[in-house]
């Protein structure tokens, strides 16, 4: 399955902007909300206490994450490329953050996959927790993702 990151730097650069901006960046490992150990743009992988980055480490670290993540997302989605842009990189940003095992069962993906991509825009809110509680920073995001892909179709 082709990389629509890989082969647009206008798709590349709309991914990195959308989710970048919702991660940030930090160069010291740190926990996150529920304990997970984090760093530079929400990288959970081999992150450890006391881990240290530099911003070039952390921006290659972060496009080669979304590429990674764009093939296990396309993996559960029927057409893949039949998804405008816009949704598809709101549905790589919810991907990136709640992982991709919670994304290819999430409502967003069925509804995708059943072709009601407006539904699946207005299902991203729901993704809203973390660790089983309300985190007002995920309200926003999931509020912005859904305008995001919304504007897109």
């Amino acid at each position: 399955m082709a990389s629509r990151l890989k082969k647009s730097a206008i798709a590349m650069g709309a991914a990195v902007a959308l989710i970048g901006g919702y991660e940030g960046l930090r160069l010291n490992s740190y926990q996150d909300v529920i304990g997970v150990w984090t760093a530079c743009y929400g990288e959970t992988r081999g992150i450890r206490p006391g881990m240290k980055f530099t911003k070039a480490e952390c921006d290659a670290q972060f496009a080669k994450g979304l590429v990674e993540f764009e093939t296990g997302m396309r993996a559960c989605l029927k057409r893949p490329d039949a998804i405008p842009i816009k949704p598809y990189i709101a549905f790589l940003s919810l991907s990136y953050n709640i992982g991709l095992g919670a994304f290819c069962k999430s409502s967003v993906a069925r509804y995708a996959n059943a072709g009601d991509l407006r539904a699946a825009c207005n299902r991203i809110p729901a993704f809203n927790k973390a660790g089983g509680r309300v985190v007002r920073g995920l309200v926003s995001r999931r509020g912005d993702e859904q305008k995001y892909c919304l504007s897109g179709l």
